[in-house]
Protein backbone atom coordinates (compact mmCIF):
# COMPACT_ATOMS: atom_id res chain seq x y z
CA UNK A 1 0.00 0.00 0.00
CA UNK A 2 0.90 3.29 -0.82
CA UNK A 3 1.65 5.79 2.19
CA UNK A 4 0.18 9.01 0.69
CA UNK A 5 -0.18 12.15 3.17
CA UNK A 6 -3.12 14.51 2.49
CA UNK A 7 -2.11 18.01 0.69
CA UNK A 8 -2.19 20.85 2.70
CA UNK A 9 -4.36 23.32 1.87
CA UNK A 10 -2.87 26.12 -0.34
CA UNK A 11 -2.22 29.34 1.29
CA UNK A 12 -3.69 33.17 0.34
CA UNK A 13 -0.12 33.75 -0.09
CA UNK A 14 3.01 31.42 -0.35
CA UNK A 15 6.85 32.57 -1.30
CA UNK A 16 9.64 30.22 -2.33
CA UNK A 17 12.23 31.78 -0.52
CA UNK A 18 12.92 29.95 2.34
CA UNK A 19 14.28 32.99 4.30
CA UNK A 20 10.53 34.58 3.67
CA UNK A 21 7.98 34.11 6.46
CA UNK A 22 5.48 33.26 3.88
CA UNK A 23 7.02 30.28 2.93
CA UNK A 24 5.59 27.07 3.64
CA UNK A 25 7.72 23.61 3.26
CA UNK A 26 4.96 21.21 3.81
CA UNK A 27 2.91 23.08 0.74
CA UNK A 28 6.64 22.77 -1.46
CA UNK A 29 6.81 19.00 -1.11
CA UNK A 30 4.19 18.72 -3.58
CA UNK A 31 4.01 19.81 -7.48
CA UNK A 32 2.10 23.50 -7.60
CA UNK A 33 0.66 25.07 -10.35
CA UNK A 34 -0.44 29.06 -10.92
CA UNK A 35 -2.89 30.61 -12.95
CA UNK A 36 -2.77 34.17 -14.02
CA UNK A 37 -5.13 35.55 -15.75
CA UNK A 38 -6.10 31.82 -16.39
CA UNK A 39 -2.75 31.07 -18.17
CA UNK A 40 -0.44 29.18 -16.57
CA UNK A 41 2.99 30.67 -15.25
CA UNK A 42 6.27 28.59 -14.54
CA UNK A 43 7.90 31.39 -13.35
CA UNK A 44 6.38 32.36 -9.97
CA UNK A 45 8.60 33.08 -6.99
CA UNK A 46 5.14 34.74 -4.69
CA UNK A 47 1.49 35.26 -5.17
CA UNK A 48 -0.87 36.74 -3.09
CA UNK A 49 -4.54 35.41 -4.14
CA UNK A 50 -6.56 37.79 -1.98
CA UNK A 51 -4.33 40.86 -3.94
CA UNK A 52 -4.51 39.46 -7.02
CA UNK A 53 -0.76 39.38 -8.10
CA UNK A 54 2.80 37.13 -8.51
CA UNK A 55 5.93 38.15 -8.06
CA UNK A 56 8.42 36.78 -11.43
CA UNK A 57 12.00 37.22 -10.92
CA UNK A 58 13.78 39.64 -14.16
CA UNK A 59 15.64 38.42 -16.64
CA UNK A 60 19.14 40.34 -15.91
CA UNK A 61 18.74 42.80 -13.11
CA UNK A 62 20.44 41.39 -9.67
CA UNK A 63 19.92 43.23 -5.94
CA UNK A 64 23.31 44.08 -3.64
CA UNK A 65 22.78 40.35 -2.76
CA UNK A 66 23.32 38.55 -6.40
CA UNK A 67 19.77 37.81 -6.16
CA UNK A 68 17.41 38.67 -9.30
CA UNK A 69 14.85 41.39 -8.78
CA UNK A 70 10.97 40.50 -8.52
CA UNK A 71 8.58 42.22 -10.89
CA UNK A 72 5.09 41.94 -9.83
CA UNK A 73 2.44 41.42 -12.10
CA UNK A 74 -0.95 42.00 -11.55
CA UNK A 75 -4.34 40.08 -12.05
CA UNK A 76 -6.61 37.07 -11.05
CA UNK A 77 -4.43 34.31 -9.67
CA UNK A 78 -5.51 30.54 -9.01
CA UNK A 79 -3.53 28.35 -7.16
CA UNK A 80 -3.98 24.57 -7.85
CA UNK A 81 -1.83 20.86 -7.03
CA UNK A 82 -0.85 19.03 -10.71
Amino acid sequence: MSDTKPQPALPDRLSGDSRSPHHSAEVFEHEIGILLNSKERFDVEEYCISEGWVKVPSKKALDRRGQPLMMKIKGTVEAFYR
